[in-house]
Parts: structure tokens; C-alpha cells; sequence
């Protein structure tokens, strides 16, 4: 009789949590349009159908987001200015190109900014903890769109066909980069002649010879075979790759609080998983390209190598506040007090 009276308790409480949680929602029948920036299968499509399964499942399916992948909707510059725009109602985007409407963004883009070791966990207590995402927000406001989190895909590698051992070699090195003032004066610092152009442009420019090069996460140059025609990956660990799920202002404005609310701590509480996710799949696929390309050969610049690409940085830094827009002081003043912060309350040197 006692096991039948907990087990009718059990199966209330859970009846109970489970109409509570679908009746949470209590708005208006919502369809939205996602655009990624990346492939399907790749990391920011693959993160963007988990949001919408969420959002779907927490509002009893009453919020419907569509997932469309990179090409479906246009390329990467187009899709930033659909969701300004509000043609999409959320962007999946790098925060080089989502800075060509907000300028402010290119903060992200600053060279040795962030620790090597742990960056994961700095960025998360950023996110969590810090004061950035807020004058973040400020910012993306007055452009008509709303951060929701910053989300990492790993370091940038550069590829190339010719072997990168130091500063020296970068000089008049043909380079793709995102589009970005901010990355262009960095690799600029370094010697390189860096070319802005749009990702699905990257391949047939490399296997031309239009470009020399080009900078990703491992993930990304796997997905689009750059490693097909590239013989060197080189890691200087300048530039970890962060993207920013976005929301037009407008659209997400006039949902309900309780839904903003859902939305902003869906992708507060992702980085630790999608980082997790992120890391595995950069390990998985450089296993795949050294399996299928045994000749490709990967480097990581020892640190006294990497001292003369951090004093070039240094000098190009000042540069954000001429790139970045109004405020962009206190935007590289916060973030960079918020790393101090994390590192300091999570131990790191």
C-alpha cells in the first residue's frame, strides 16, 4: 500500500512538472527564421536546431524556429543584414562579420586578449559573471539587434602551402580573413597582405592561388575541405573564433518576457556544453585531416616565437579605438577587466 501511495505521488509530482513546464508559455503561436552562418552539421547549425527543439519543446510547440544553414538564405554578409533587417529574426554569426553592423564586436577580434590556457572557463565567467555582455548589448541595441551569449569554436589555425616558423615568414603572405577592419590591421601587423572574403569563396581562392592562405577553427577547415589544398597548419594562438547567436531587436522585443528570459538562458547555460562539443570536434576532425593528408604538417609556435607576434599585437590594439565605434573604450576597458576578474577567480595566470 505505501509503494502505491509513493508511486501515485511520483507519478503526480512529474505530471505536475511536465504541465508546468509546457504551460510556462502562455504567448502567441511564434514562427521564426534562423540563419547560420556555417554548413549543415557544422557547430553553429548544429547549436542553432538545439535552441529551436528547446524553445519548442518549453512552449508546447508553440514557438517554431527554423534552422537554415549557410547558403539557404544567402551568404554571411547577407544573413547579418536579413536579421537587421528583421527579414530572419535570429543570426547565428562570427563577431567579424556581425561587426560591419556593429562595429563594437571587432573587440572580439583583438589579438592575445584572451589566456591560451583555460580559456574556456574565462569565457564562460565572463558570460556568467561579467559586466561585458551587458555594454555588449548596449551597443547591438542601437544597431536593432540583441546579443543573447558569446560562444567558442576553438583557436584560429592558419593554413598555408608554405611552412610558418615564425613572424618572419608571414611577411607579404596572402591571407583570407573574415571581414573585419580589426583583423585585417592585425595580420597586417605581422606582415601579411590580408584579403576579406566571403567564406564560401574560400576554396576555389586557395586552389587558384587568389589567396596564399587562411584562418579557421580546425572544425570549419575540415567541413570545407581547405585542407585539400593547404600543406601547413600553424597555431599562434592569437585569436580564439567566437560566435554570437543574435536576435533582430524588434522581434525579440515583442516577445514575452518569460520567453526572452528562456532564449537569453538557453545560450547563457550552452557555452560550458557547446564548448565542450566545440573542443571534441576540433580534436575529432584534425585526426580525420592527419588520416586523410598523413603530410599535412601541424605546428604550434613555442613561446619564444610567439613573443614577436604578441609585441606586433600590442602596437594594434590602440587601433579598436578608431575601429570600434562609439564607446569602444569602455567596450575594451570592460572586457578586458572582466578577463582579469575570471582569471583571478578561477586561479588562472
Amino acid at each position: 500500500m505505501k509503494k502505491l501511495i509513493c508511486l501515485t505521488i511520483t507519478m503526480f509530482v512529474l505530471f505536475w512538472m511536465g504541465a508546468a513546464m509546457a504551460g510556462e508559455y502562455t504567448g502567441p503561436v511564434i514562427k521564426a527564421k534562423f540563419a547560420s552562418e556555417e554548413y549543415e552539421g557544422d557547430y553553429m547549425t548544429v547549436w542553432g536546431k538545439k535552441f529551436a527543439d528547446e524553445m519548442r519543446k518549453w512552449s508546447d510547440g508553440k514557438i517554431d524556429i527554423t534552422v537554415y544553414a549557410y547558403g539557404e538564405l544567402g551568404d554571411t554578409r547577407d544573413i547579418n543584414e536579413l536579421c537587421q533587417y528583421g527579414v530572419v529574426d535570429f543570426v547565428f554569426s562570427d563577431y567579424a562579420w556581425i561587426s560591419s553592423f556593429v562595429p563594437q564586436a571587432q573587440v572580439l577580434g583583438l589579438h592575445y586578449l584572451w589566456p591560451r590556457e583555460n580559456f574556456k572557463e574565462v569565457l564562460h565567467w565572463v558570460i556568467k559573471n561579467g559586466k561585458f555582455m551587458k555594454v555588449l548589448e548596449d551597443k547591438f541595441r542601437y544597431n536593432g539587434l540583441v546579443p543573447m551569449s558569446i560562444l567558442p569554436e576553438g583557436w584560429q589555425w592558419i593554413t598555408s602551402n608554405k611552412a610558418i616558423n615564425s613572424i618572419d615568414d608571414m611577411n607579404r603572405f596572402k591571407i583570407r580573413l573574415m571581414s573585419s577592419k580589426m583583423l585585417v590591421a592585425a595580420y597586417s601587423a605581422y606582415g601579411c597582405s590580408p584579403t576579406p572574403m566571403s567564406y564560401g569563396e574560400v576554396y576555389s581562392a586557395l586552389q587558384t592561388g587568389l589567396v596564399e592562405g587562411q584562418a579557421n577553427p580546425i572544425f570549419a577547415i575540415y567541413s570545407s575541405k581547405f585542407h585539400e589544398v593547404q600543406n601547413y597548419f600553424t597555431q599562434i594562438y592569437a585569436e580564439p573564433f567566437t560566435a554570437i547567436p543574435t536576435a533582430n531587436m524588434k522581434f525579440f522585443d515583442s516577445l514575452p518576457k518569460n520567453a526572452q528570459d528562456k532564449m537569453k538562458q538557453f545560450w547563457a547555460d550552452a557555452v560550458g556544453p557547446a564548448t565542450e562539443y566545440i573542443f571534441a570536434r576540433n580534436e575529432k576532425d584534425m585526426e580525420a585531416i592527419k588520416k586523410e593528408r598523413p603530410n599535412i604538417k601541424f605546428t604550434r609556435l613555442s613561446d619564444d616565437k610567439l613573443a614577436a607576434f604578441k609585441e606586433k599585437a600590442k602596437m594594434v590594439h590602440p587601433e579598436f579605438l578608431k575601429l570600434g565605434g562609439k564607446d569602444a573604450k569602455l567596450v575594451l576597458d570592460t572586457l578586458s577587466q572582466d578577463i582579469a576578474d575570471a582569471k583571478k577567480a578561477l586561479g588562472v595566470k
